[in-house]
């Protein structure tokens, strides 16, 4: 049974970091893509950044510069970390996990909420 399970979101100060962690289990196969989205309050769920296996990036441009994600492949493992957070930047963080062979597994979800 595959898993995607997200840790690391909760409040912060306009200016600081956050450092999110996303790890999946359940299965030997390899992981094509990662990655993370967000969902603000009354706002569809957006891309935030997205990296593949052979260490493909791409970011959305409301966060490039700021955020960077990465990914350890022997963990299943992807990371965001996230620098100089803005209000806008609030919202609920979901990370993706995408197998060719298996489809697209989402994690449920965490909260980062920054303050002005």
């Amino acid at each position: 049974q595959v898993q995607v399970v997200e840790s690391g979101g909760g409040l912060v100060q306009a200016g600081g970091s956050l450092r999110l962690s996303c790890a999946a289990s359940g299965t030997i196969i390899s992981i094509n893509r990662m990655g993370w989205y967000r969902q603000a309050p009354g706002k569809q769920r957006e891309l935030v950044a997205h990296i593949t296996s052979g260490g493909s990036t791409n970011y959305a441009d409301s966060v490039k510069g700021r955020f960077t994600i990465s990914r350890d492949n022997a963990k299943n493992t992807v990371y965001l970390q996230m620098n100089s957070l803005k209000p806008e930047d609030t919202g609920v963080y979901y990370c993706e996990a995408t197998w060719v062979l298996l489809g697209t597994f989402w994690g449920q979800g965490t909260q980062v909420t920054v303050s002005s």
